[in-house]
């Protein structure tokens, strides 16, 4: 198995909203697909990749339960400075993890779910 996760889902009340913020913070594009009851935004579409989505459907947005960690880059400085602009509140500033695991942040995103960043840089 080369990846403990394969996929995950971030809940959210308001897609548009949520995706605005996502793209701004990201510096993605996000298509909206309507799949049954739920309206889903890909993070990422790299068939090599852990991918996830935006889902406006049945979840509640949390700051508890699981933590999710996005991917920040080279230096994740850059994305966790786009949050605040984009409606979000960082909670826990670039930190260093120690032992060369790299660096972590984490944010509350426009429809209150706790998420993470990390990088190396």
């Amino acid at each position: 198995m080369p990846n403990a996760l394969n996929w995950f889902e971030i809940p959210v009340t308001d897609f548009a909203r949520a995706r605005r913020f996502y793209e701004s913070v990201l510096g993605i594009t996000i298509a909206p697909m309507v799949m049954g009851a739920s309206t889903m935004g890909m993070l990422s579409t790299d068939p090599n990749a852990v991918g996830g989505a935006i889902v406006q459907g049945e979840g509640a947005p949390s700051r508890d339960g699981t933590m999710v960690y996005l991917n920040g880059g080279d230096d994740l400085a850059p994305v966790l400075a786009r949050v605040a602009p984009a409606g979000g509140t960082v909670l826990v500033p670039k930190t260093e993890i120690g032992n060369g695991f790299g660096f972590f942040a984490h944010f509350v995103d426009t429809e209150g779910n706790k998420v993470g960043l990390h990088s190396m840089g």
